[in-house]
């Protein structure tokens, strides 16, 4: 990883706590199919070989990871299909850092952490991440 990657130490109270990125890194989780290319299910795993390519999802990721942010893509996908995957995110010149498999099937993710997560649904096209104020859950006070 780049040097500005490094997580600072923190600690409140004389305890340590989980280390953070610095806040100008983002550390992206990217999903696969249906993101990055054609919607592929666990149960049609030849068709996950030659998986078409959505435009500008590897400019933009690529892009990013040449700015510094950590790049983990986090499937549905099965432990079993890493290979095909791994394969296939190489051929294509896909610079990450990680590759999760596993996530939970269904969509409707609802995250709870105790760090900041952001969200950004993709809608069929990677660009550019813009700002804009949204509504959202939050633990009542």
């Amino acid at each position: 990883m780049k040097s500005k990657q490094e997580l600072k130490e923190l600690e409140v109270d004389g305890k340590k706590l989980s280390p953070v990125l610095p806040e100008e890194v983002k550390n992206y989780l990217i999903d696969i199919d249906g993101t990055i290319c054609d919607d592929i299910p666990n149960e049609e795993p030849e068709r996950m070989a030659t998986a078409e390519l959505y435009p500008d999802a590897l400019e933009t990721i690529n892009r990013w990871y040449e700015q510094g942010h950590v790049i983990t893509f986090f499937t549905s996908r099965i432990e079993e299909h890493r290979a095909v995957t791994e394969k296939w995110l190489d051929d294509h010149g896909f610079n990450y850092h990680g590759l999760l498999m596993g996530k939970p099937r269904g969509g409707n993710y609802h995250w709870i952490d105790n760090h900041i997560v952001r969200a950004t649904r993709y809608e069929g096209k990677f660009t550019d991440l813009v700002d804009e104020t949204v509504n959202i859950q939050v633990f009542k006070k």
